[in-house]
C-alpha cells in the first residue's frame, strides 16, 4: 500500500501555538516499520488541480503572500512560503493517494483532511480543500463519469467541502460529526449526521452503519474519500465524544468493509486529532493505517 508524507515540508508556528503539527512526523516514524507499506513523499498539487474546488483570486492571494490579517486568523496558521508548499504538498498528497488507489484498492495520505477549507477562504488551519480538489481532479484527470463519496468522519463536519460541493450531484458529501461542535453554523452536506456530546461506541456505529445505508440507496459511489478524523477519540481535547479505541478501529473496519464489498477503491487522510497526550492522537492514526494495509492485502 502506498501512503504519501509531507511533514519534512515543516510550517513554522509560533511556539505554544495548539496545531499539533509534531503528530506527523512521529506517525511516519511508526508507519516507517510496517510490512507492505511504502512511503512516497507527496508530490505538490498545481495550480490547476487546486482551481477544480478554489476561486482563483483566493489562490493568488494564497501563494503571493496578499492573505489579509484577518484571513491569516481565520485558518490560524500565519502567512510563509512553507505554508504554501506544505498545503500544496497535502492536497498533491491526497491525489497522489487517490490515484493509487483506483490502481491498488486503498491508499493513504499521512496527513490531509482540510475540511474546513472554502472555495474562496481558508478556516480552521485548513488552506486548501484536498478531498474536493482530489475528487475534482480523478473526474477531469482519469475519469469525467467518476461517482465520487467524500466520506468525512472528523469530529468537526466538513463545512467547507459541502459547501464547494453543494450543487454538484457527481459528488455525494456525507460528514458524521459532533452536532455542538465546531463549526458552531454547519453548511449542508448531501447526509449530515450530527451526534451528542459523549456518544458511546455503539450510538456512533450504529449511525456510521445507517448511514453507509443511505449512501447505498442514494449514490453508490465508484470511489470514496475517507477523512478518518482521530478527534473522535475520547481522549481528544476538541472532540466531545466518548468513542473507544476500540470503537475507532471498528469505524474504519466498517468503511473499509464497505469499500472491500463494493469493489470501491478507498483514498483516506488523517483529518483532525488534538489528543490530551500527542501519543494517543499518533496511535489512533497508526490504527487507521495497520487496518487499511489488512483491507488493501484482500483487494
Amino acid at each position: 500500500m502506498n501512503a504519501y508524507y509531507s511533514d519534512h515540508f515543516v510550517l513554522p508556528l509560533p511556539p505554544g501555538h495548539r496545531f499539533p503539527m509534531e503528530k506527523y512526523s512521529r506517525l511516519r516514524d511508526l508507519v516507517g516499520e510496517l510490512p507492505n507499506l511504502f512511503l512516497i513523499e507527496a508530490p505538490a498539487a498545481s495550480d490547476t488541480q487546486l482551481l477544480y474546488a478554489h476561486d482563483a483570486s483566493y489562490l493568488l492571494r494564497v501563494t503571493s503572500g496578499k492573505l489579509s490579517d484577518a484571513e491569516q486568523k481565520e485558518i490560524g496558521f500565519p502567512w510563509s512560503e512553507k505554508m504554501v508548499e506544505r498545503s500544496r504538498r497535502s492536497a498533491g498528497a491526497t491525489i497522489a493517494a487517490a490515484k493509487s488507489a483506483m490502481q491498488e484498492g486503498i491508499s493513504g495520505n499521512l496527513a490531509g483532511g482540510t475540511h474546513h477549507a472554502y472555495r474562496n477562504r481558508g478556516s480552521g488551519f485548513c488552506v486548501f480543500n484536498d478531498a474536493a480538489v482530489a475528487a475534482r481532479t480523478l473526474q477531469k484527470e482519469v475519469s469525467s463519469k467518476l461517482k465520487a463519496a467524500i466520506i468525512d468522519l472528523d469530529v468537526h463536519q466538513g463545512n467547507g467541502t459541502a459547501s464547494i460541493l453543494q450543487h454538484d450531484p457527481s459528488i455525494f458529501t456525507l460528514s458524521i460529526h459532533g452536532e455542538n461542535n465546531f463549526p458552531f453554523q454547519k453548511e449542508v452536506s448531501d447526509l449530515d449526521c450530527g451526534l451528542d456530546d459523549g456518544c458511546d461506541d455503539q450510538t456512533y456505529l450504529r449511525a456510521l452503519h445507517e448511514c453507509l445505508d443511505q449512501l447505498d440507496n442514494r449514490f453508490r459511489p465508484d470511489f470514496i474519500i475517507y477523512l478518518a478524523g482521530a478527534d473522535p477519540h475520547e481522549d481528544d481535547r476538541l472532540g466531545r465524544l466518548n468513542i473507544t479505541k476500540i470503537g475507532m478501529q471498528l469505524r474504519d473496519e466498517a468503511i473499509f468493509q464497505y469499500g472491500l464489498d463494493r469493489n470501491t477503491p478507498i483514498a483516506f487522510s488523517m483529518a483532525g486529532g488534538y489528543g490530551k497526550e500527542i501519543e494517543s492522537t499518533v496511535a489512533i492514526h497508526l490504527q487507521t493505517i495497520q487496518t487499511a494495509l489488512q483491507f488493501q492485502l484482500r483487494y
